[in-house]
């Protein structure tokens, strides 16, 4: 992943043709990954694709489920520990949030953060950053917010900031590190270091082990809302790509698989069905599964341990009290 600084991404430069571009570029890229996704055995799609405005929207509900723990956990935590957190950061400081959707947590941190800088959201779903970017603005008017609307895990440009700050610290809620295999956990985590940079820092969401019973609930919940929202890629691939995935013959599953300490979500086909991308022609058997997404749920010390691997040095995690989630805190050396 390569990182540099822009210094035109600080200035509000955007033109039809320059938008046009970027959209034909990343229609092309998503074409390619779901293509190269389904051809692989056993299938798969990538998460990340998840997040178009309905997709942004249905996560929005999966987040006010009773069942889903996650979100209102870390909120939790947030809120009871904000003010140490904030003092843990320093002032000043560049955050940089990755993959922050529309900023509830972030705005809890913001509120307490000391005199913050510079804040750089990271967000592949464009309608919800300009959304979050623009309350930020108006809720903290001394505080230069400069969105990038970027996949974080492929390379992207960061703006170079008017104000200078104390330091940079990456913010990454929400448990997302969760969906990396251990080994892409360990390569994200080590790309993190160079961006936090010397003297950085990263507060990262991390879901932690609990009962199965609790994980399955949390992602299969029976108000259907999950489902929608799993379904809503094949959607998505039927509208942006020319498909003709039938969603009535797809059905919704996660299981946790205990071994690999991860809930796993699939779509799974109900009956034996062709499905056609453009000129491309997909076979399905009945039962047959597209993997849509790893959801890793972590120990302390295992994550701590990850994370040093990576080049982190920790220095404190927030947890709430039946340590469902936690906040971790780590720097980067000097």
């Amino acid at each position: 992943m390569a990182i540099h600084r822009d210094p035109f991404s600080a200035r509000p430069l955007v033109n039809e043709k320059s938008t046009a571009i970027v959209a034909a570029a990343a229609k092309e890229n998503f074409r390619e990954e779901v293509l190269a996704g389904l051809s692989k055995s056993p299938r798969k799609l990538p998460y990340k694709f998840f997040y178009d405005q309905r997709g942004a929207q249905l996560f929005q509900q999966i987040c006010d489920l009773p069942e889903y723990y996650v979100t209102r956990t870390e909120i939790e935590i947030l809120r009871l520990h904000g003010a140490e957190m904030a003092r843990a950061l320093g002032p000043q400081i560049e955050l940089i949030g990755l993959g922050t959707g529309a900023g509830t947590k972030t705005l809890i941190l913001l509120e307490e953060l000391q005199t913050p800088a510079v804040y750089v959201p990271i967000d592949i779903s464009k309608e919800q950053l300009e959304k979050s970017s623009a309350r930020f603005r108006e809720m903290f008017p001394t505080l230069q917010v400069l969105p990038v609307a970027a996949d974080y895990l492929e390379p992207f440009e960061l703006p170079l900031p008017r104000r200078l700050s104390s330091r940079s610290v990456i913010y990454f809620p929400g448990s997302t590190i969760g969906n990396f295999e251990p080994e892409a956990a360990s390569e994200f985590l080590a790309r993190m270091v160079e961006l936090a940079g010397d003297g950085g820092g990263l507060l990262i969401g991390v879901d932690l082990r609990k009962d199965r019973d609790v994980l399955e609930r949390a992602y299969n919940d029976p108000a259907g809302v999950t489902a929608q929202f799993n379904k809503n890629l094949l959607a998505r691939i039927n509208r942006e790509l020319g498909a003709d995935f039938d969603l009535k013959r797809w059905q919704h599953h996660a299981i946790y698989n205990s071994t690999e300490g991860r809930i796993e979500i699939y779509l799974i086909s109900e009956s034996e069905q062709t499905v056609h991308i453009g000129d491309r022609e997909f076979q399905f058997r009945a039962g047959e599964e597209i993997l849509t997404e790893y959801s890793h749920k972590h120990t302390i010390a295992g994550f701590i341990e990850l994370a040093r691997q990576a080049g982190f040095y920790f220095e404190k995690v927030w947890t709430d009290g039946a340590r469902w989630f936690g906040v971790f805190y780590f720097t980067v050396a000097v």
